[in-house]
């Protein structure tokens, strides 16, 4: 039976002479493309550029929608009105669907970003925000979560499809949570020991928490920090080392993109 993976990255994130990450190159590793919606980072123009950079690859495209918090890029927890949220996640969504047509593409998921992404895992009021949000403007839209999570129940409750998500670059608590980034460790850093352990989750369906116990993951896409440190050599060394073992790299929208 053939392994399949799909690798994510989050990109678009510079803003103006601010760089970050390595756009180009990573487009040429990943196989989806989480692009920042402007609300944590990225600017028009680069955003374009980066979407026009993956229909050119025949890179998935999803909206990697945040809370509006620039100068924290968007990893400080906020207790937004449902009100707001759905609006600010309805208009990040709407801003890079303009763009991605413009750049022969179109938006195919919904990834939350940073602290978003957290909260809404477990908080089910901001959870169903955002689910309400996904589902006024495009129900077609495939939600990205944490594997494991209770928003997975959640929004496919809501007839929402939804794809569960692994971090190669980020321990694992014993309960399947991310290791906080404030903790010693919680992002890992070295290629091959990464792609080895990844490899092994293909194959077992466990990864190794911090605590030394194995976690259970179900997931459908591996995601790589474009924003870590070395972030280019450890997604093209775990590409490298998935193909070389047998496993086929594929957008979890694959089908969709068909014409």
């Amino acid at each position: 039976m053939e392994l399949m993976i799909d690798l994510n990255s989050d990109l678009g994130e510079s803003l103006g002479a601010w760089r970050m990450g390595d756009d180009a190159a990573m487009l040429d590793i990943v196989s989806s493309a989480n692009v920042a919606c402007g609300f944590h980072a990225g600017d028009p123009a680069g955003v374009l550029d980066t979407l026009r950079c993956a229909a050119a690859r025949g890179v998935a495209v999803g909206a990697h929608v945040a809370y509006r918090d620039l100068l924290g890029f968007g990893r400080r927890a906020m207790d937004v009105e449902s009100r707001d949220l759905a609006a600010d996640v309805i208009y990040q969504i709407g801003a890079l669907q303009g763009l991605a047509t413009a750049a022969g593409t179109r938006v195919r998921y919904v990834k939350p970003h940073g602290a978003l992404y957290n909260t809404i895992a477990h908080d089910e009021r901001q959870a169903r925000d955002v689910i309400a949000a996904i589902g006024a403007l495009d129900s077609t839209l495939t939600l990205v979560a944490l594997a494991g999570s209770p928003l997975i129940g959640w929004a496919r409750a809501e007839g929402l499809r939804v794809v569960g998500e692994a971090f190669a670059d980020r321990a694992y608590t014993a309960a399947g949570a991310l290791v906080s980034r404030r903790a010693p460790g919680a992002v890992l850093h070295d290629a091959d020991q990464i792609a080895e352990r990844m490899l092994r989750w293909l194959r077992e369906g466990a990864l190794q928490a911090a605590d030394g116990g194995a976690v259970r993951v179900q997931a459908q896409s591996i995601c790589v920090h474009g924003d870590s440190p070395g972030a280019v050599a450890i997604a093209r060394r775990l590409r490298e080392r998935l193909t070389q073992a047998g496993v086929r790299i594929a957008p979890f929208a694959e089908a969709a993109m068909k014409p």
